[in-house]
This record gives structure tokens, C-alpha cells and sequence, in this order.
């Protein structure tokens, strides 16, 4: 096999065993066609965007009908081709993008911006190199940006119509630096270096934007646009409280975040490969793999660039200097002239390289860079500046200034406006002895108005939900959280016997979200309704460096009370050999082993915007996020009638773990599996997981939520004052002389079927 390439640089002519230059005009649609007709090409993959604009994948394939082309329609490829479809799509579809506006006149664009009260990006609707893009810092430099995309024509035809919408802090995975000047300064160019991958992009991050971003242009391109898109999406993201939301779209390979991020793929992911699955159809088979490394790219331009420069000067490269595989130079404005490598473009060369760290990858690009020259050679020297420390100067100036907290990553206001938000779901949460009552230093509570007229005996447990947040943060969906953090305070209490009266939480975040924490506290607040609890106080704590801005923890404290006189459980002295042993069905997973289930998921190859294999109605997400069951209203009842000997939630350590520690040392519990119902969530993951009886029965609920001790005499009661509260009650076993352990499940194997 043979690659050609149309026009090629110096680079790409000198490999001559594998490539081959082709005089071309990338363009010229009639002259590449006759070529790869005589020469039997099979497969092309244009690489500029104008040709893909122009429509070369769709004259390709009207010329020769089996050719595979990795790259979209001109239709699909409007995306990149103007900036004002791009918008209009976001916003017709709900994909979440920053406010605009789209103008054809100067005279409208100039008022507009005069009037926003908001930072605004101007964006050249059309192709401009990259270039297009302006951020100007103030209202000033956007009119004379404005001037000179309208009506100087600094773009050209790009700049008839421009799109101003509101600015947002940039997180994106491969990080660019677009300004041609250190400190993020000067021009627009192309791109004069990247690094990969950026922290701050979190796996639940990039699944939140596969599932509210890439997914829907995917299926609103294809389904409702009906264009075909077979090729590269590659999408520029900005980050806002709101979320992640789209920049721009890119229909071709970016550059230069691509000479950054290919050097990271493994041996065992074939490029070559992925693009043909691609043209046939069958990508879903293959999976891209990822070193755990660092890359960098460094780009070196002629000196002007993006303004005239000089070409022809002849490019030298030490060849002395020892390079290993981690390092690469990308040829792009060069040309071979007489066996000398020449300059013919204004981004000339670039070097890239991986290794286990930014800092020792960053090195080791300079390094490459360091041994190529020309006359007027220019590179910035703060690639990756963002992703690194600050320097000595930027402290010191820093001291120099009025720094506010707000600048620390704490916003006072937004935490006011949170609490301002929240007191009216607090109130609602009202009960005899609290009024709910936001604001002040401390939650009150009055015993005597709650109807205790002897001092109680108070029990308080506190608790988080683990890992199960990773779920709701990557598919952002925060409403039930809430419910879960009250459940697993609340169940726990409960099953010593206390009525829980009060509750507490504590939000903590990288950035807070006002939108987000109301959600959760929503949820908060539901949770404590169904469990008869005031929501009496809380605290919110932003603590940035800590938390990534977009993740956050909950944890929680419940305080209930069992009257006077009354017996606190578990009542281990009253438990006999042949108690038997009762559970209450749970809702599926509830809020523990999410470490485990989150690593079967994504073994399986499974996304949380997929259909749930177990349950098709749902996502994958949507169902491990339904929310742990609330047994207080149930079980009340069944303790002020002394019916219960003792009571396990089942919650981290699973069957084998919670049960022993409601009994005697004596005794021991047998369950029989085959006595109660496995959800079918659970299955799946035990079987996907490969898990074993044992650790499955340590890890999970198996399907029940709390199991009780009661008499046999009084199990007929206990059934049916549960059944008419509306649980699901199985008969699982019962208690026995202990040889070894606490706990006994037989018949292990139903959970396999």
C-alpha cells in the first residue's frame, strides 16, 4: 500500500518508503479525483477544513461510488463552515452553548454590544484559519474588533456576518493556546501549542459532555438534519457553573491538539483502523486506549506570523541531538527546495512530546525545539503555562494587589443567594418541636413540643453516600442525592429504635452551583418529609484546590430520640435460637459498593446515557441513581409495639457484615436466598463483574434493606402491620446457636440465575 499526499510539506517528502507528495491543490476536486482513480486509491482523509466545507467527501463519492472518505458532508461539515449555523443548531437542539447574537450589520452589532452588560467573544462566521475567534477584554477593543471583522474585512467574506456571544473560562481536554504572544497576548493564530490532558476534565466531566453534548449533535445531525457525519467531531469547550458548553465545532483533526493527543494512544489502537471502522460501520467494536502520560506540543512560526512573513529561509535541524520514540516533529509550513528544507507557510514546525509528567514533557519538547532553526524563528515559552505553578513574578504581583476572596475561589454572594434559595424547602420541612428556620448560627429543637414529656434518649448518626455522586455528577441529574443522604442517616437511626426528628447536612464543592446545591437540598428536603425530620440547618462549604469546580460531596446528621422508658435496640438479651429473621425488599443498589459498581459499568463498556441492560425503560445511569428506600414510617410502627427484637440496615459490608452486629455473640443468623427476590440490577452486576457469592453477599444489599429480629409468635403481626405500610416483607431465616460466623447464607447460587 501507498499514501499519498495532496499537497504534502517538507516533512511528508521526506518519507519516502511510505509516503509520497502529490502537486495537488487541496481544492482542486477534478485533479484529486483523476489522480486516485489512476493510482486505484482507495480511501482519502481530507485534512483541511475547506475542502470539507466545499464538499470534497461528497464528490469523491459521487465519482467513485466505493471509496470510503473519513470525513463529513458539506451539509454536516456546516458545523465548522459557519458560525452562525453552529449556534443556531446548539440552540435548536439544546446543546448548551453561551448566549448570542448573529449579525450581518455593523450598525446592529455596535449597538449590541454598547448594551450587554456581559464579556463577549466575536466570532467570524466563516472559515478564518483558525484565526477568527477574538477575545477582546473590553468594550472598547470589542467595538475595534467589530470595525475590523466588518467592516476592514480582516477576515474577509469570514467576517460579513459575526456571532457575539458571552465569554466563559475555556476547559477543554487538550489544552491550546491560541495568542501568538507569552501571557496569552497579540493575535489570534492557529495554534501555537497544547497539552494533554488537561486535569480539570474529569472522567465524569467528559461523560457529561458525551451525554449533553457530543451525543445530541451526533444524533440531531444525523436523525433530524438528516447529513451524515462519518469522520471527526472535535469540539471546543468553555466551562461556566451552568456546566461544560460548546465554543466550536471542528469537523477535521485540530491542530495543534492533535500532534498533542495522538502520541498518547497505545500501540494496541490503530489509527488507520479507527478511521476505516468508521467509513464500514463497525466502530462500536473497537475502543481506544490511552498511556496514562503527558504530551506537549510546542509550534514554531516564521517571524510576523499571524501578520506577513518571510519565506524560503532554510530550516536546520541538529540531527546530532538524540532522540527516543516520545519525541516528534510535525512539518506543516515546509518544503523541500533542492534537498533543502525551506519555509513556505506561516506556522512552520512543531515539536511534541510524551512522558509520565507535564513538567518532564514540557522539557523534553523545548529540548526538540531547541535543535531546529531558521532565521526569525519565534515560539511562545509558556506552553502549558495554565496547567503550571505560578511563577515567582506572577506572586509577587499578586501580593501587590487587593486579593478577595472571591479570587480564592469563594463566593460569598453566591452562598447567601444559595441560602435564600433553600429557606423556603426548609420551612416546608416544618414538624412539632422545629420551625425550620434558616439563617441563624445553629438549628433549635423542642422536645416537649414534639411530645416527650421525659427527657428522651437521644441517638444521632451521620453518613455520606460514597461514590454513588460520581453517578449523579457525570449524567447531571442531582434531585434524588438528596434523598439517599437522609435515607442512610435516618435508616441507621431507626434501627436503634429512635424516631429521627432533626437533620443536618454539610454541601461541599470546588465551585458552587447554585442550581446543582438546590437540587440536592430539594432532595434534602424530600427525604426528610417521608422520615417525619425538620431540616434545621447545614452548611455549605466552596473549597476550591480541594474539589474539582464541577464535583461535589454531601454528608449528613440525623438525631432521633426513643421516649422514656422505652427499649433501645437491638434488645440483644431477648433474642433466642429460633427468632425469626424478616427483610424488607429494597429499591435495587441504594447508596453502597459504588466503587465496584462504577468499575463493572465501565468494564462492561457500558455509558451512563446507555440503556440499562437490565432494565430498558432506563439508562444506566438513571437506574443506579434510584434512591436508598426510607423505612422509618414502617418501622415506627412495628417498634412502639415492642414487636422487634432487633433491625440491620444493610448498607457498606452488605449481608454478611450488618447482620452480626445487631446480635449476641451467641447467635448467629441463616438466610436462604431462595426466600426473597435478587433485583435484577444486582444480577447483572454480579454476573458482569464476575463477582462471587461471598462478595457479592459482603458488598450489596442482594435486595434487602433492613432485615429485623422478631419472635416467632409475633411474626404474623409484624408481616402484616409492614404489608399495610406498604413493604415488601419475605420470611428469610432465622437466628441459631453460633458455631462460627455471625452470618449464613445458603442457597447463594438463585442470585447466578
Amino acid at each position: 500500500s501507498q499514501i499519498y499526499v495532496a499537497p504534502g510539506n517538507g516533512g511528508t517528502a521526506q518519507l519516502l518508503n511510505k509516503a509520497s507528495n502529490v502537486p495537488i491543490g487541496v481544492e482542486n476536486f477534478p485533479a484529486l479525483v483523476d489522480f486516485a482513480k489512476r493510482h486505484h486509491v482507495n480511501f482519502v482523509v481530507p485534512g483541511p477544513e475547506v475542502p470539507l466545507v466545499a464538499g470534497v467527501t461528497d464528490y469523491f463519492k459521487n465519482a467513485i461510488p466505493n471509496i470510503r472518505v473519513f470525513g463529513p458532508s458539506k451539509a454536516a461539515a456546516k458545523l465548522e463552515g459557519s458560525k452562525t449555523y453552529a449556534k443556531d443548531f446548539m440552540a435548536k437542539y439544546n446543546i448548551p452553548t453561551a448566549r448570542y447574537e448573529n449579525f450581518s450589520n455593523y450598525e446592529r452589532a455596535k449597538n449590541h454590544i454598547e448594551q450587554v452588560q456581559y464579556p463577549v467573544v466575536l466570532k467570524a462566521t466563516g472559515l478564518a484559519a483558525g484565526k477568527g475567534v477574538i477575545l477582546p477584554k473590553s468594550k472598547d477593543e470589542a467595538q475595534l474588533a467589530l470595525k475590523s471583522i466588518m467592516l476592514d474585512k480582516q477576515f474577509g467574506s469570514a467576517g460579513a456576518e459575526v456571532v457575539i456571544e458571552e465569554t466563559i473560562r475555556s476547559l477543554p481536554a487538550a489544552q491550546d493556546h491560541k495568542q501568538v504572544f507569552d501571557g496569552d497576548k497579540g493575535p489570534n493564530t492557529g495554534g501555537m501549542g497544547a497539552y494533554a490532558p488537561a486535569s480539570i476534565a474529569t472522567p465524569e466531566m467528559v461523560e457529561e459532555i458525551h451525554r449533553t453534548t457530543l451525543q445530541p449533535t451526533i444524533d440531531a445531525i444525523r436523525k433530524h438534519e438528516r447529513h451524515p457525519f462519518v469522520g471527526l467531531l472535535f469540539t471546543g469547550f468553555m466551562v461556566t457553573q451552568d456546566g461544560p458548553k460548546v465554543l466550536e465545532y471542528n469537523v477535521r483533526f485540530g491542530d495543534p491538539e492533535t500532534q498533542t493527543l495522538l502520541p498518547l494512544m497505545s500501540v494496541e489502537s490503530d489509527l488507520a483502523e479507527l478511521m476505516v471502522a468508521c467509513t464500514e460501520g463497525w466502530l462500536d467494536s473497537l475502543k481506544i486506549d490511552i498511556n496514562p502520560e503527558s504530551s506537549v506540543t510546542i509550534v514554531a512560526t516564521a517571524g510576523g506570523y499571524p501578520g506577513s512573513y518571510n519565506k524560503g529561509d532554510t530550516i536546520s535541524i541538529n540531527e546530532d541531538r538524540k532522540r527516543n520514540e516520545n519525541d516528534h516533529i510535525f512539518h506543516a509550513g515546509t518544503c523541500l527546495d533542492g534537498g533543502s528544507l525551506k519555509t513556505v507557510g506561516g506556522r512552520v514546525i512543531a515539536a511534541t512530546s510524551t512522558a509520565a509528567s507535564l513538567e518532564d514533557a514540557l522539557a523534553q519538547a523545548y529540548d526538540i525545539m531547541a535543535s531546529i532553526d531558521w532565521p526569525n524563528k519565534y515560539h511562545r515559552t509558556d506552553i502549558a503555562h495554565r496547567a503550571l505553578k505560578p511563577t515567582a513574578q506572577a506572586q509577587s504581583t499578586s501580593k501587590k494587589s487587593n486579593m478577595t476572596y472571591a479570587e480564592a475561589g469563594v463566593s460569598i454572594s453566591l452562598g447567601n443567594k444559595l441560602v435564600d434559595r433553600i429557606k423556603p424547602l426548609a420551612k416546608s420541612t416544618a414538624r412539632p418541636g422545629a420551625s425550620a428556620e434558616l439563617g441563624g448560627f445553629g438549628g433549635a429543637f423542642d422536645l416537649l413540643k414534639a411530645g416527650y414529656k421525659e427527657p428522651p434518649l437521644m441517638v444521632t448518626g451521620s453518613d455520606g453516600i460514597g461514590t454513588k455522586l460520581k453517578v449523579a455528577q457525570a449524567i447531571g441529574k442531582h434531585d434524588t442525592i438528596g434523598i439517599d443522604l437522609v435515607a442512610m442517616n435516618v435508616n441507621d437511626i431507626i434501627s436503634e429504635g429512635a424516631e429521627p426528628l432533626w437533620f443536618t447536612d454539610v454541601f461541599s464543592c470546588g465551585e458552587l452551583n447554585i442550581d446543582i446545591a438546590t437540587s440536592v437540598v430539594e432532595g434534602v428536603c424530600k427525604g426528610c418529609k417521608e422520615a417525619g425530620c425538620a431540616l434545621v440547618g447545614g452548611e455549605t462549604a466552596e473549597m476550591a484546590g480541594l474539589f474539582q469546580p464541577t464535583e461535589y460531596d454531601v454528608t449528613g446528621t440525623a438525631i432521633g430520640a426513643i421516649a422514656y422508658g422505652r427499649q433501645i435496640l437491638p434488645n440483644k438479651k431477648a433474642m433466642k435460637d429460633g427468632d425469626v429473621l424478616l427483610g424488607l425488599a429494597s429499591n435495587g443498589c441504594h447508596s453502597n459498593g459504588f466503587s465496584l459498581i462504577r468499575k463493572i459499568v465501565e468494564k462492561a463498556g457500558l455509558k451512563y446515557t446507555d440503556r440499562a441492560p437490565w432494565h430498558t425503560k432506563s439508562t444506566v445511569g438513571e437506574s443506579l441513581l434510584t434512591p436508598t428506600r426510607i423505612y422509618v414510617n414502617s418501622l415506627l410502627k412495628v417498634v412502639d409495639k415492642d414487636l422487634v427484637k432487633g433491625i440491620a440496615h444493610i448498607t457498606g459490608g452488605g449481608l454478611l457484615e450488618n447482620i452480626p452486629r445487631m446480635l449476641p455473640d451467641i447467635l448467629s443468623a441463616e438466610l436462604n436466598a431462595a426466600k426473597w427476590e435478587c433485583p435484577g440490577v444486582l444480577k447483572w452486576l454480579k454476573k458482569a463483574g464476575n463477582v462471587n457469592d461471598t462478595e457479592f453477599a459482603r458488598v450489596f444489599n442482594a435486595g434487602l434493606g433492613m432485615i429485623l429480629v422478631v419472635d416467632q409468635s409475633l411474626e404474623n403481626e409484624t408481616v402484616q402491620r409492614l404489608t399495610e405500610s406498604g413493604e415488601r416483607i419475605f420470611s428469610i431465616g432465622h437466628l441459631r446457636r453460633r458455631d462460627d460466623v455471625g452470618c449464613i447464607v445458603r442457597n447463594m447460587e438463585e442470585w447466578n440465575a
